[in-house]
């Protein structure tokens, strides 16, 4: 009888560094920053997967450039792939538009499916695109599957801030890594070269400070990010030069620097103070 999986043996014989990319609210560009890491890291060479845990917006298909997965061919799901990347969602098993009204054990369900019953292969790094929030999807990929880090996405702006320590102490409480923080649109450049700070200032920057967490980079605004994401050809690979690809890539730089450096061996004490 084979045994059920667990998470020591999924992450040792299937996946090897699972990274959570997530946010204390929507809006603020989670997928488009977890898009993005995923396909930098697989330019860099590495077999990389990206999950699409978003369960009740599931924005990864649209962002990749994919609208199906290939044919099963086993006992298991084949995932789809694109620019380099394994990718699973719920967009592909759902007609296009149709809301999931699902209490906790269904979520809990998918999350299992999408870790035990998809032919990921060996993999390198597994990127989980979260939900926003703190809920029943966090829970359950952290009771289904060992994460190697997890990566908090704010904008600059008070309130976007306030959301977001909520997501570094779910960490926390989970005791999984902190790999630091990323700040998305934190500027924009008018063509006059001054910087226009639409969302406020170093928000993110400074709850890194406070929290004792490394500050992974700031994305500026542009348009092309947009553009990319609609059309499915992510930023480091449609503009690859631009000051926001560049941002991006220096945040997949500096988590792979967190790893390399060997000081997330264990869990990270981590105090968290949060105020309203």
């Amino acid at each position: 009888m084979t045994d059920q999986p667990t998470k020591e043996n999924i992450q040792k014989n299937q996946i090897g560094i699972a990274i959570a990319i997530a946010s204390g609210k929507g809006g603020v560009g989670k997928s488009t920053v977890a898009v993005n890491i995923a396909v930098a890291l697989a330019k860099k060479g590495f077999k990389v997967g990206l999950l699409d845990a978003d369960i009740y917006g599931p924005n990864v298909p649209t962002m990749m450039g994919v609208s199906e997965m290939p044919p099963q061919e086993g006992p298991k799901l084949k995932p789809a792939e694109a620019h380099g990347v394994q990718l699973m969602s719920i967009g592909f098993l759902v007609p296009d538009g149709q809301p999931l009204i699902w209490r906790g054990p269904m979520l809990h369900s998918a999350i299992q499916q999408f870790i035990n019953d998809v032919d990921w292969g060996q993999l390198d790094y597994l990127v989980v695109d979260l939900p926003p929030g703190t809920g029943d999807v966090q829970l359950s990929l952290a009771q289904t599957l060992s994460l190697s880090g997890g990566v908090i996405v704010t904008l600059p702006q008070k309130v976007s801030i306030e959301d977001a320590k909520r997501g570094l102490e779910m960490f926390r409480t989970m005791e999984i890594p902190l790999l630091g923080v990323v700040e998305n649109m934190s500027f924009l450049e008018l063509p006059d070269g001054t910087q226009l700070d639409i969302f406020g200032q170093g928000g993110g920057e400074k709850m890194a400070q406070d929290a004792g967490v490394p500050f992974l980079g700031s994305i500026p605004i542009d348009p092309i990010v947009r553009e990319g994401g609609d059309q499915g050809t992510p930023i480091v690979i449609s503009h690859p030069d631009t000051p926001a690809a560049g941002a991006l890539n220096g945040i997949t730089d500096a988590i792979l620097t967190r790893f390399d450096s060997g000081d997330l061996d264990g869990k990270e004490e981590i105090e968290i103070e949060i105020t309203d």
